[in-house]
């Protein structure tokens, strides 16, 4: 059996997924980059192969002790992968971005796919038909919305995600919540519905930590997988870790 460690650092979080073979097993969220603690996690499942998608300037030592013990892979922009970039300056895409339309082909071929990422920023990932990524979008997250407005203004608070709340907010911690969640829901309802207004063969995947609330939340036909990008980063650690 052949095990795969795929890490995932973000702006918000860091985080591996353990797969055995094509399986997944577990997600793990590090503390931190440190060489200790990704030692440990080595010492405990014996990987052979690593792939690391990063959008953060993370701890550079871990590039040379993942190749050192595992099959090693840094995703960029000169990846092999089961799409192509014709975009201006493909060395720009994000990481996430990357696997995450990997993830998109491997699963849905042939397809006109958006596949939407809830982060620290929301991202919406247009790859076509003709498997090539050509953009999308990128706006805030939740959690940032919530706090750029407690920054950006003399009295508002910061409030915490609740999902229990009305649409027309009665104070102003539901004003606040109406207008993130509500909000969040009807821009990525609007975005599928222009997408698939243009587009026939038309496929949406929406992934990320809130997944399971908004993709009971949105009107459009869609599908759901929380663990979508980790799926994209095992996809190109077998192309380019054989």
């Amino acid at each position: 059996m052949t095990k795969t460690i795929c890490f995932d650092f973000g702006n918000t979080r860091r985080k591996a997924a353990i797969f055995e073979n094509e399986s997944f097993l577990k997600e793990v969220i590090l503390l931190n980059d440190e060489l200790e603690t990704i030692e440990q996690l080595l010492a405990e499942y014996q990987p052979q192969k690593t792939i690391l998608s990063s959008v953060i300037e993370h701890n550079s030592q871990i590039e040379g002790l993942l190749a050192s013990q595992t099959r090693f892979h840094k995703l960029s922009h000169l990846t092999k992968a089961n799409f192509t970039t014709p975009v201006g300056k493909p060395e720009t895409i994000g990481a996430d971005r990357l696997a995450l339309s990997a993830a998109a082909v491997h699963f849905f071929p042939g397809k006109n796919n958006l596949v939407v990422g809830l982060g620290t920023c929301i991202t919406y990932n247009f790859i076509n038909q003709y498997h090539e990524f050509i953009g999308g979008s990128i706006s805030p997250g939740m959690e940032m919305r919530f706090k750029a407005m407690q920054v950006f203004t003399a009295k508002l608070p910061l409030v915490e995600k609740e999902w229990n709340f009305p649409l027309i907010g009665y104070d102003t911690k539901t004003n606040l919540l109406s207008g993130v969640i509500a909000g969040i829901t009807y821009e990525i309802d609007g975005f599928i519905a222009e997408y698939a207004r243009k587009y026939g063969n038309f496929n949406v995947v929406l992934t990320g930590g809130d997944t399971s609330y908004f993709a009971g939340q949105l009107k459009n036909k869609i599908f759901a997988d929380s663990n979508f990008l980790f799926k994209g980063l095992y996809a190109l650690s077998e192309t380019n870790n054989s």
